[in-house]
């Protein structure tokens, strides 16, 4: 079983910096992605950016340009946050997604808070 572990949240003011960091327990190296997601309260959980054991990224429109998702080896992941705003506030969850089987393993979230 996949299991993830977050750390790199924080409270900062509006327009400051934060940097995720996320690391799998398992080496799974066939087809898989890698990424981050948040949910304030009251809301649903949405997707803040991916990237793919190939590579490929994809960023929530709200987030291109300020956020930048990295993948240094096939189990961990950053996610560089900059220029922050209130509405990034939320607890942002590590996603591994095994791609063979379309099954999703999540971490136990990191609070983000951006004041104005």
């Amino acid at each position: 079983q996949v299991q993830l572990v977050e750390s790199g949240g924080g409270s900062v003011q509006a327009g400051g910096s934060l940097r995720l960091s996320c690391a799998a327990s398992a080496n799974i190296f066939r087809m898989n992605s890698m990424g981050w997601y948040r949910q304030a309260p009251g809301k649903q959980r949405e997707l803040v950016a991916t990237i793919t054991s190939g590579g490929s990224t994809n960023y929530a429109d709200s987030v291109k340009g300020r956020f930048t998702i990295s993948r240094h080896n096939a189990n961990t992941v950053y996610l560089q946050m900059n220029s922050l705003k209130p509405e990034d506030t939320a607890v942002y969850y590590c996603n591994f997604r095994d791609s063979y089987y379309s099954r999703d393993y999540w971490g136990q979230g990191t609070q983000v808070t951006v004041s104005s």
